[in-house]
């Protein structure tokens, strides 16, 4: 037998699945999604969410210490590397970046996460305009995880917390978005690098 029969292959990329709102990564658990109603218009709700500067303002209870990973932190290409206050999570930095911003409907953020960066992650944001000058945000998260013991972290209590803290994100966008709560982030650095 030749040896080049005798060696591993390599894997294949992993397949990638069509869902209703196009193409979205091969998951082991289902996504996470998450809604709410704001009383704004979608163009402002839009502004304030392609800044990914202020991102930090309604998710600093669980994501902290953000580092900007471009000068420039509005639309495509906007990027954020920050910790995720998760328990008994060792490998706490993540990343994101804007991989599309379509106007003033959608945002699709893509990172990593996790031991060595291995577990891909997703986020979309959904604006549709509501009753009156309202505006229905829905944000989908979903991960890859890379090896089994990440499939079972995810599988055994990180789904649920995951969403308990992005619901609670989204309260926090609606209340600054309504004017009913200030500023709550801290500065947003740029990563040295």
């Amino acid at each position: 037998m030749p040896l080049a029969e005798r060696l591993p292959q390599p894997r294949a990329e992993r397949p990638r699945c069509n869902g209703p709102s196009g193409p979205r990564l091969a998951v082991a658990v289902h996504p996470v999604t998450v809604s709410t109603v704001i009383s704004a218009p979608r163009e402002r709700v839009f502004e304030y969410l392609q800044d990914i500067a202020n991102h930090p303002e309604f998710t600093d209870h669980y994501l902290v210490d953000w580092h900007l990973t471009r000068m420039n932190s509005v639309g495509w290409g906007a990027g954020a590397r920050f910790r995720v206050k998760a328990p008994g999570n060792r490998f706490s930095w993540a990343d994101v970046t804007f991989a599309e911003v379509e106007r003033p409907y959608r945002i699709v953020e893509v990172g990593r996460t996790g031991k060595e960066n291995r577990i891909r992650t997703r986020g979309v944001y959904e604006l549709s305009p509501g009753a009156g000058a309202t505006t229905r945000v829905r944000f989908t998260f979903e991960t890859v995880p890379a090896t089994r013991t990440d499939r079972l972290r995810e599988a055994f209590g990180a789904r649920a917390w995951t969403r308990r803290q992005t619901a609670r994100a989204m309260r926090r966008l609606r209340a600054i978005l309504e004017g009913n709560a200030g500023s709550g982030g801290g500065q947003v650095t740029v990563a040295a690098g």
